[in-house]
């Protein structure tokens, strides 16, 4: 057999790996999850499905306490900062650089691959599809901002995750603040219910990734002196 052919049976017969699912990730280089093999596809546009979740989308939203309101306008440009009324009033910007940095890279990564995902079904969000009844929705973005899945739901839920590595003690009540960082997207007019329940299975899945990735492992322990030194008297 000639060397060329010999070499073209050989890399045939080679298991496939999978490419990884955000490009130049730091620490989902070898990361498999991705939205569009994890998640089932959202309701079809226009059907029974789809209709009843338009519907509860907008009962929880006309529903929602000014307060409510207020908190999801707030976390519109999401942070780790967010979850200060479960750690502290002490955990606040501007203290902790090697946390804002680790965050910023599991920003950055998380949202390529709830990109994929909203771009790929192109689900239009609840004010773009009944702009009557969604009128005071709490942003208003370009109509090819998608919705499923939510983006915020899927970060509140790593950034719980990862913030339970750091204060542990503080588990449950982080766990929850990720959860409602995700329902207040419902109440403020921007997602659907099952836009938030995706979320919540991709942010688990990529909170394990990170967890299990060796740098990002080193890059934790880090910030979990930078914040001891802090706390400690």
């Amino acid at each position: 057999m000639r060397p060329y052919l010999f070499l073209f049976a050989l890399v045939a017969t080679l298991p496939l790996r999978a490419a990884p699912a955000v490009a130049t990730a730091v620490y989902l280089a070898d990361s498999h999850t991705d939205a569009l093999t994890l998640l089932a596809p959202p309701p079809t546009a226009g059907s029974a499905e789809d209709k009843a979740d338009l519907e509860a989308a907008y009962a929880v939203a006309s529903t929602a306490t000014p307060e409510q309101v207020a908190m999801a306008k707030d976390e519109v440009k999401l942070s780790p900062f967010h979850f200060a009324p479960v750690i502290g009033p002490w955990f606040q910007p501007g203290h902790f650089p090697k946390l804002e940095a680790l965050f910023k890279e599991v920003e950055r990564e998380t949202k390529a691959v709830t990109s994929m995902g909203k771009k790929h079904w192109q689900r239009l969000r609840p004010y773009i599809v009944d702009p009557v009844r969604f009128p005071h929705a709490v942003e208003h973005e370009k109509p090819t901002d998608y919705s499923y899945p939510s983006g915020h739901s899927t970060r509140g839920t790593v950034y719980a995750a990862v913030l339970a590595e750091i204060f542990p003690e503080h588990r449950d009540a982080l766990i929850a603040k990720g959860r409602e960082i995700g329902w207040l997207r419902v109440q403020g007019g921007v997602h659907y219910p099952t836009d938030i329940y995706a979320g919540r299975v991709l942010g688990q899945a990529l909170a394990r990734d990170f967890l299990a990735n060796p740098s990002f492992q080193h890059d934790l322990a880090a910030v979990k002196a930078e914040v001891a030194a802090a706390v400690t008297p």
